[in-house]
């Protein structure tokens, strides 16, 4: 696509004029990233080139940022894949990449409400980061955020690095010791990290979250214990099936393959979700196997259910380095909040039954998110370090 086809596109959207394949067809190229040179420089020509009036005047931010974080009726149905869920959070992506375009290349006065939307609040807080505390097998602990990069330790046969991005890995020597060593890595709230263990599996921590591991595998199982949510991508051994011990309340079996668990103490369900390959889920005498794009559901009751269409980009937001909620309600948006930016929260008044379906970068600060909540009548305030959500 030229500058001229995507100018026309971009104007003819920002003018709802756009039909749904023309909309599907600019947010598809604006999300790709090969594109994203052109994009961004066509977005900043096309916002220098109008007249202040024209700039994303306040109506049409209000346009914009309605037909995102539209809300529904508690008894609404819930969004299937398609151009509704797409089209809402590649808008999104377009109002906020447009705002930040503007501030950064125009000369000309910023208009007040862009100025409200990028400007930090009396109560602002700063998104997370890659914290994480490593317990080793003696007892002692290591700051990960802190510590150099390099090799951190020596345990028996198996070395542990740090690499400058945020990540451990665990080289193993020689044979497996004979007596396993046990080691734990643990989030904070606002604090994600990522390793490699020592058979190759990538595991990726969310915030408020733990795995317990040995630093080698030996015998004829790889066992781990999570709490939280944690993405990972197992490497393949068919004689050493990988067992993951979710909460002490159920157990997720796996020769190779990409999920996501989420087990967060807080939440009402247990969720895995299978990306590629198969997982079998494991309470009590209840078993279930997932395929590719299923959801398996541990509900607090002990019940364990099968959702075939989950909502992979949902699921996956926060490894993606998204804030991303879909028909979600305040709370569940905002324990996400609560975790991610490290705040307690609380409410006060009748808040109303709505849902919401939306998102931001993760790196955006809270004031960001904040903003666009309380365009649909959402509201906060700030009571020293906890944040009040009021009707």
């Amino acid at each position: 696509m030229d500058n001229k086809q995507l100018g026309n596109l971009l104007d003819r959207y920002m003018n709802k004029e756009a039909s749904e394949q023309e909309t599907r067809e600019l947010f598809l190229y604006i999300n790709d990233p090969q594109n994203e040179q052109q994009v961004t420089e066509l977005f900043g020509d096309f916002l220098n080139k109008e007249s202040e009036e024209r700039i994303l005047p306040a109506y049409r931010q209000q346009e914009i940022l309605n037909r995102i974080f539209e809300h529904q009726s508690s008894s609404g149905k819930k969004f299937k894949h398609g151009i509704l869920t797409q089209t809402k959070w590649a808008a999104a992506i377009l109002l906020f990449m447009l705002c930040g375009v503007y501030l950064l290349k125009s000369n000309k006065p910023k208009p007040a409400v862009l100025t409200a939307i990028n400007k930090p609040k009396t109560f602002d807080k700063k998104p997370g980061s890659n914290k994480a505390i490593l317990t080793l097998g003696n007892g002692s602990q290591i700051v990960l955020d802190s510590a150099r990069n390099g090799m951190l330790v020596q345990q028996g046969n198996t070395k542990i690095i740090k690499s400058a991005n945020g990540h451990i890995a665990y080289n193993k020597t020689l044979a497996a010791t004979a007596a396993p060593i046990y080691n734990t890595m643990t989030t904070p709230r606002g604090g994600k990290y990522d390793l490699q263990l020592s058979d190759g599996t990538r595991v990726w921590l969310n915030a408020s979250s733990s795995i317990t591991y040995p630093i080698a595998f030996s015998g004829t199982e790889r066992r781990v214990t999570v709490t939280g949510e944690a993405y990972f991508e197992v490497a393949k051994n068919k004689n050493m099936p990988f067992k993951i011990n979710v909460n002490d309340k159920e157990e997720v079996q796996v020769l190779g393959t990409h999920f996501n668990i989420m087990a967060y103490s807080d939440e009402s369900q247990i969720k895995t979700t299978l990306l590629e390959g198969s997982v079998k889920i494991v309470r009590n005498k209840i078993m279930g196997m997932l395929k590719p794009g299923q959801q398996a559901q541990l509900s607090s009751d002990g019940k364990l259910s099968v959702t075939d269409d989950a909502d992979i980009n949902a699921v996956m937001a926060w490894k993606n380095g998204q804030t991303l909620f879909v028909n979600e309600d305040i709370k569940t948006i905002m324990r996400q909040v609560s975790r991610w930016y490290d705040i307690d929260v609380e409410y006060q008044g009748d808040i109303p039954a709505r849902l919401f379906t939306g998102g931001i970068s993760r790196e955006s600060n809270l004031s960001v998110l904040l903003k666009v909540l309380e365009i649909n009548k959402i509201h906060f305030r700030a009571a020293g370090k906890k944040l009040i959500v009021t009707p």
